[in-house]
């Protein structure tokens, strides 16, 4: 997967969790998390490679929020477009 794509789980119309999948191989497996910014959890292979991030409070994290740990992971920032689906419902 070479870009990073949003997939949000939706319970009683209201978006409960999220997870924002990162570029990464096929073989790449989570192998040690870490706690981000309240809200977030950032999933990494065995080597340290940033491979996604789980939302566990969609309602409190903003695009910035979200901007802030992927620019201290090195990765490309999101639009407000791009997590538009966290706060649909």
């Amino acid at each position: 997967m070479k870009e990073p794509y949003l997939e949000v789980t939706y319970r009683r119309g209201r978006a409960m969790a999220a997870y924002l999948y990162l570029p990464r191989a096929t073989k790449d497996k989570s192998h040690r998390t870490s706690i981000a910014d309240p809200g977030m959890i950032i999933d990494y292979t065995e080597d340290g490679k940033p491979i996604g991030i789980e939302i566990t409070a969609p309602s409190k994290v903003s695009v910035n929020d979200l901007n802030r740990v992927l620019t201290s992971l090195g990765a490309s920032v999101l639009t407000s477009e791009d997590v538009a689906p966290l706060k649909a419902a």
